[in-house]
């Protein structure tokens, strides 16, 4: 009997400590989970904060770039509708971090970082763009210079013979005149303008190309014998290569049926124009000129891509290795600025050859420029017109040694 009082007594005294057991655990698992609560909670606040702090960081760099070109920029700019996009979500996140809702906050400042950074790529993108374009302006600007010697010199020469130039020699002046305006707006960095003037300028040249070309045709009958002279002597040098190329495009199983083709109708004009200056009928020689004037633009045309031709496999082969190709052609310039400098002391005028060594120079820089911006393609051409004009200066530098 005593034993069963005792093992009663023992059963309750288990019931008992098991009441407070489980109500133990069930208090222990509620502040873990209001303790995990708690640390998601402070997570996403500090995430939110430290998002905050860098989107206003971001929004203050982008308002520093955007907002002074704003009203230079089109309405319909992807630049202004992805900052603007930015600035809507910047406030959005901030005021639902204020307000507590920070996972809310996390993804809009997110998104509002997106479009910043996407409105500045554009952004720097057109800069590039822009500075590309003013870099053309000022080569084509100073390539005019070249032009404008030659219109003086046509000048020069017409008036020696008689032919009245004043209208060429205003139009000269005027275009003069509108190019260095240009020159002008780019040294005082108002591109807007340049661009604007520019565009005056080269309605100038076209009519100042009209008025040249009726010149030279005046000036070119009264000097048909040479001309014609010159004329035979070149044509004949030519026929001579392109018998040649066929030749060898023959050898090595290339079609030359084009070049062929040119060759032999240009031979006929060649034959015609010779029989009649061997007769002293050099007027009559250059009529036969300029009326298949064409013909002969077709087989000089040809002869130079056939030259250009060469100088593009030159050019592929040497650009392989840019940064050798550049030493050269530096090595190069340098050279060639030293030899038109002794040849200046020695009282030759090397100005034109100047200023094509410095147009290698400007065009070498954009191809450079051009190839840093993945664009290679673009760069051949200019280094190809780099390369072109430092063999006129060597050309040139050769003839006056």
């Amino acid at each position: 009997m005593r034993w069963k009082w005792s093992a009663l007594i023992m059963a309750m005294l288990l019931v008992g400590s098991l009441i407070p057991l489980s109500m133990a655990d069930e208090n222990t698992n509620q502040t873990a989970s209001q303790t995990l609560q708690l640390d998601n909670s402070t997570r996403e606040m500090t995430i939110a904060g430290q998002l905050i702090n860098q989107l206003q960081r971001l929004s203050k760099f982008a308002e520093r770039r955007i907002e002074p070109i704003k009203d230079k920029l089109p309405e319909n700019s992807t630049i202004l509708a992805d900052y603007q996009k930015a600035e809507d979500y910047k406030e959005r996140a901030v005021d639902e971090y204020k307000s507590g809702d920070y996972y809310n906050s996390i993804l809009d400042s997110l998104t509002a970082m997106h479009f910043y950074k996407a409105a500045l790529i554009q952004l720097k993108a057109g800069k590039e763009k822009v500075e590309n374009i003013r870099e053309r302006m000022r080569i084509e600007t100073g390539r005019m210079m070249e032009y404008f010697k030659m219109v003086e010199k046509t000048i020069r020469i017409a008036q020696k013979q008689g032919l009245d130039v004043s209208n060429l020699t205003l139009l000269y002046n005027e275009t003069r005149d509108a190019y260095k305006t240009v020159l002008d707006d780019l040294k005082a960095k108002n591109y807007e303008k340049a661009r604007e003037d520019l565009n005056a300028a080269r309605e100038k040249k076209a009519q100042l190309d009209g008025e040249l070309k009726e010149i030279r045709e005046q000036l070119a009958y009264k000097n048909a014998d040479k001309i014609v002279r010159e004329f035979l002597v070149r044509g004949e040098k030519g026929m001579e290569i392109a018998q040649k190329v066929i030749e060898n495009a023959k050898k090595r199983g290339y079609n030359a049926t084009e070049l062929q083709k040119r060759l032999d109708a240009f031979q006929e004009v060649y034959g015609q124009v010779k029989a009649l200056a061997d007769e002293g009928k050099w007027q009559d020689a250059l009529k036969v000129m300029n009326e298949n004037r064409k013909t002969i633009m077709e087989f000089h045309r040809a002869m130079e891509f056939v030259r250009r031709k060469a100088e593009e496999r030159e050019l592929r082969e040497r650009v392989k290795d840019l940064k050798t190709f550049l030493k050269e052609i530096g090595n190069r310039i340098q050279q060639d600025g030293r030899a038109l400098g002794e040849l200046r002391r020695k009282g030759v005028d090397t100005r034109r050859a100047d200023l094509q060594l410095r147009t290698a120079v400007q065009e070498l820089k954009l191809g450079v420029e051009l190839i840093k911006h993945h664009r290679p393609a673009e760069a051949k051409i200019h280094f190809a017109i780099a390369l072109d004009l430092i063999h006129k200066v060597d050309e040139f530098i050769l003839a006056h040694a």
